[in-house]
C-alpha cells in the first residue's frame, strides 16, 4: 500500500516537473511594415512630361500628349504594383500568425 501511495506521489511530482517545461507561445509580428518594401523613389511621383511652349505647332503638343500618357501609365503602375506588394505582404504575415498559434495538445502529432 505504501508503495502505490509512494507510486503516485512520484508520478504527481513528475507531471509538475514537465509542465514547467512546456512554454507559452508568444505571437510577434515581424518589426518591418509592409510599406517598407514599397521602393523608396516612389514617394516623389511620377514627373508629368514636359509642357511644349504656346507657340509650339500640334506635332509637338501632339508628342506631349503621349509622353504624358506613358507618364499617366506609369504612376498607375506604381500604384497597381503598391497595392499588390502590401496585400501580398499582408497575407504571408497572416498565414505565419495562423501557423504559429496554439493548437489543441492532440494536434501536435498531426
Amino acid at each position: 500500500m505504501q508503495s502505490a501511495t509512494l507510486l503516485k506521489i512520484s508520478a504527481t511530482l513528475l507531471l509538475f516537473g514537465l509542465s514547467a517545461c512546456a512554454t507559452q507561445l508568444v505571437e510577434t509580428r515581424p518589426a518591418a511594415s509592409c510599406a517598407s518594401l514599397i521602393p523608396e523613389s516612389w514617394r516623389e511621383g511620377v514627373q508629368s512630361a514636359p509642357l511644349p511652349s504656346l507657340q509650339a505647332d500640334k506635332t509637338d503638343w501632339q508628342v506631349f500628349s503621349v509622353e504624358q500618357t506613358g507618364q499617366l501609365d506609369k504612376a498607375n503602375g506604381r500604384t497597381r504594383d503598391s497595392i499588390s506588394i502590401v496585400e501580398k505582404c499582408e497575407a504571408r504575415d497572416a498565414e505565419a500568425v495562423k501557423q504559429i498559434q496554439r493548437r489543441p495538445w492532440w494536434a501536435v502529432f498531426g
